[in-house]
């Protein structure tokens, strides 16, 4: 029995294999740019609330940094997708094929960090990986899979 409650995709197509890092990055950079919207919105509201000045202190980092994670684990939990993952064709699932759950979702998330601050080096195992597979993608116990082209 698994730790985690299993949640089927609703349209579960044929996987392609696991997602090449290109797609990835190029997914990341639009989610980026989503985020970044999404960021100056919560700074304009913050310095509007702080009579005009420039917001200070940890709070507001901490403020980014959870809206950052609602934002990926909200779409990895409804449909494996964050908005840049649906327009590059790649889904984000657990290694049996399932949604992630809130937790894995976290985990994946905080592990994504040391994968990308450290140069990047979680991503380039990918290369030398036999499946494939970033370090937070086996720390998780979650894969990112390519799908095929929708059909119309």
């Amino acid at each position: 029995m698994s730790a985690y409650p299993r949640r089927p995709f609703r349209n579960n197509p044929e996987i392609l294999g696991t997602a090449p890092l290109f797609r990835r990055l190029m997914a990341m950079l639009y989610d980026f740019m989503i985020l970044l919207a999404i960021w100056m919105i919560l700074g304009f509201v913050a310095v509007g609330l702080n009579s005009g000045e420039a917001v200070e202190g940890p709070w507001f980092n901490s403020l980014l940094f959870c809206v950052t994670f609602l934002f990926f684990a909200f779409f990895w939990t409804r449909n494996g997708q964050t908005l840049g993952m649906q327009a590059w064709r790649i889904r984000v699932q657990t290694l049996d094929g399932y949604r992630l759950n809130w937790t894995q979702s976290l985990l994946r998330f905080m592990l994504a960090i040391p994968s990308i601050a450290l140069f990047g080096l979680g991503y380039l195992w990918m290369f030398f990986s036999d499946e494939r597979m970033t370090w937070h993608d086996k720390w998780s116990d979650t894969c990112v899979v390519l799908l095929p082209p929708y059909k119309k």
